[in-house]
């Protein structure tokens, strides 16, 4: 089995913890498997070296200072591995082998990272094992660049993705995702799996495991693992990332109609959205999504289920001071946007709805989440809205 390993900056901030990351390492080495490695600065050696920065460093230098935390880290864990008799070899930006290179935009070039990454592999089957610093990339003059914030998780990724490997894992100082934080929730356990998408939206709304950036090369054939760095052991173990990462622009094949219900005071008042929500559910009426605003929550559900729906929703109007009435708007489709790096983008939204309003295409409703966009138009305007929107996207 090919392996790619990435060792966060915990779970190599000491010399004690470098050499249990070379013995594990070294175990599945020895259980013979194919491993290369992505290894993280040191503790909190990045953060040092910025705030440190007292001066206006250009982008070049900046990157060149923040590189030596991952330097180093790679010289440690070679030094190690080869202590414990592993034929290894750090790579990092301007070595002939380094696999990462970026393009005059400095987005990853593809093509060229695949050959070299493939390259890499074929030292790998030798049974030599690479020890690579995260983080960092190289363009095409040589300049040394960076992946962004979670770079060393991206690294780990990208390359079993461009490498063919079979697993990544993750090891960090965190044991795997968890049911909840469990610094403020008793009881906290370990999911042992998880979706792509359900961990990217986790990711962007504060859970701090794999960063999102990651998500976007993971494959259905390459597995993704987290483990905390005390386990020792990269084969067993851990929070499996199952599925993969996909850009999705879906229409909801069904009409769907917007059941509103108002109250003087909804957002003062705990629990309506839960009774209104649970009195849909007894009736096996499933909503399509929730929206609410000052004074109002809005059911979307599709047309079969219109008119009982709105019944329901009359009688806890007529059992709840809190709300004045429900009303129903019909011939209105939804369509959902994912992925595609949205949440990375600047104005990612604006750019989806601008082409609408150019074409007068009235917006009923925008729902957005951390990783989507909902749109919802009138029925006879959902097949030109889906075509703009893949145009603009």
């Amino acid at each position: 089995m090919r392996i790619v390993a990435k060792f966060g900056g915990t779970s190599v901030g000491s010399g004690e913890r470098v050499a249990r990351a070379a013995e594990s390492i070294t175990a599945a080495v020895e259980a013979g498997h194919e491993v290369a490695v992505v290894v993280s600065a040191m503790g909190p050696t990045t953060d040092y070296l910025l705030d440190e920065m007292k001066f206006d460093a250009s982008e070049e230098d900046r990157a060149e200072i923040v590189s030596m935390g991952e330097r180093t880290s790679v010289r440690m864990l070679k030094g190690a591995l080869e202590a414990e008799g592993i034929d290894a070899e750090f790579l990092e930006p301007g070595r002939p082998e380094w696999p990462i290179i970026t393009d005059e935009y400095g987005e990853v070039d593809v093509d060229e990272t695949t050959t070299r990454a493939q390259q890499c592999a074929e030292e790998m089957s030798k049974g030599k094992v690479p020890v690579l610093t995260g983080f960092l990339a190289q363009d095409h003059d040589g300049t040394i660049t960076t992946l962004g914030r979670g770079g060393s998780d991206t690294t780990a990724v990208m390359l079993g993705n461009y490498m063919d490997a079979d697993e990544v894992v993750i090891v960090t100082d965190v044991e795997g995702v968890m049911t909840g934080d469990p610094n403020v929730v008793e009881g906290a356990r370990n999911v042992g799996k998880i979706t792509v998408d359900e961990l990217r939206n986790l990711s962007f709304r504060g859970a701090e495991v794999v960063a999102p950036s990651a998500l976007r090369y993971k494959t259905d054939d390459l597995s993704v693992r987290v483990v905390h760095y005390q386990h020792g052991d990269l084969l067993t173990g851990g929070t499996s990332i199952e599925g993969e990462f996909e850009n999705l622009i879906s229409l909801h094949d069904r009409e769907v109609v917007c059941l509103t219900a108002a109250g003087r005071a909804i957002r003062n008042e705990p629990g309506v959205l839960a009774t209104l929500s649970q009195s849909l559910a007894d009736e096996g009426i499933n909503v399509q999504t929730v929206s609410s605003g000052m004074d109002s929550i809005s059911f979307y559900v599709e047309k079969e289920y219109a008119e009982q729906a709105e019944l329901v929703l009359h009688d806890e109007v007529v059992d709840n001071d809190t709300l004045s009435s429900v009303t129903e708007e019909e011939d209105i489709a939804v369509i959902r946007i994912a992925g595609g790096e949205l949440e990375s983008q600047q104005a990612a939204v604006k750019r989806i709805i601008d082409p609408l309003a150019e074409e007068h295409i009235y917006l009923h409703d925008v729902v957005t989440s951390a990783t989507s966009v909902s749109l919802f138009v009138s029925w006879d305007d959902r097949e030109q809205a889906l075509e703009l929107i893949r145009e603009a996207i």
